[in-house]
């Protein structure tokens, strides 16, 4: 025990040093004198640096030992938290596609053919623009607003509701639907009588082609004149008198242009042709008595036949 003129003494950083039993270096703490304030005047700017960069390494080494703990004990836990998160997010976006309207997906350069659709020799007539496989409702689409269901008539008479199931499902999401139908049945009058009542109904575009070359042509050109206007598939015609009059009169078996331009210069005007006999017209250079008859009968002919009771072939006197 001291004795009472003895104080107690506060060891200084070097005796420390010194008595440090272990052999390894200790964190060597400056002395803080504080001032009246609190504030910490008397530390050197050095020596505050490495103190405070111990610190930092001691408190990271710590934070890595237990992270490293943690994933240690749980590795399952987390690898299958997280498969879970990306097969419900793949789920999403499949019912998400599936969720959008075929009329609201974006346009494409190429023609979009149903999956349904392969192997069909179709796709082997389509050359002139490029398809491709995509996620639809129709068969084909060829625009934004175009659309087309295909189908045979060998099918169709196989099973006739697979055509009504399709135009269910389809619905009005278009506003061109087309039913593009392959005539491969002998006497198809009636199954053809059939799919016109249902064109109608339901407000669809009947459109036959007798084979697989022919429906790969439709296609092409529904998506070739997509953004085209309308005049650009009109027939051009000129304006001139002469060339509407040739126009009329050619429609007639063997009167051609130039007999167009003979009946003007010997008649004058188009009166005294609808007057003329076919006498009249058998004078004309290059008119035969056949050409003069056909050409009399065009403007002297009735528009709507009257049919006899006793035969289709008789008219009423």
């Amino acid at each position: 025990m001291a004795g009472p003129n003895k104080r107690f003494r506060i060891p200084t950083l070097q005796e420390i040093e010194k008595k440090d039993p272990t052999g390894e270096p200790s964190i060597k703490v400056p002395k803080v004198s504080q001032s009246e304030n609190g504030s910490a005047n008397n530390i050197p700017a050095a020596k505050t640096k490495d103190h405070m960069e111990n610190i930092s390494t001691v408190r990271v080494s710590a934070d890595i030992r237990q992270s490293a703990g943690d994933s240690e004990k749980s590795p399952a836990v987390s690898n299958q938290e997280t498969g879970g998160r990306k097969i419900a997010s793949d789920e999403d976006a499949e019912e998400q596609l599936s969720t959008i309207p075929p009329a609201a997906t974006k346009s494409s350069s190429s023609l979009i053919v149903n999956p349904r659709q392969r192997g069909n020799p179709i796709l082997k007539s389509v050359r002139n623009i490029t398809w491709e496989y995509g996620n639809i409702i129709p068969d084909y689409v060829m625009g934004q607003a175009n659309c087309a269901i295909f189908l045979s008539l060998r099918y169709h008479q196989l099973h006739p509701n697979y055509i009504h199931e399709r135009l269910k499902n389809l619905g009005r999401s278009y506003d061109l639907r087309v039913m593009l139908v392959q005539v491969d049945v002998k006497d198809p009058q009636f199954l053809l009588k059939d799919l016109a009542k249902i064109c109608i109904l339901a407000d669809c575009t009947l459109v036959l082609a007798f084979s697989a070359e022919e429906a790969g042509r439709y296609l092409e050109t529904y998506k070739i004149f997509e953004n085209k206007p309308p005049e650009a598939i009109m027939e051009k015609t000129e304006e001139g008198f002469m060339s509407k009059f040739a126009d009329c009169i050619t429609k007639v078996k063997s009167v051609n242009k130039t007999d167009c331009a003979t009946l003007i210069s010997h008649f004058g005007s188009l009166s005294n042709i609808i007057e003329a006999s076919e006498e009249d017209f058998s004078l004309c250079p290059g008119f035969g008595p056949q050409k003069a008859q056909r050409l009399h009968a065009l403007f002297h002919e009735p528009f709507r036949r009257q049919i006899s009771r006793d035969g289709p072939g008789k008219k009423l006197s």
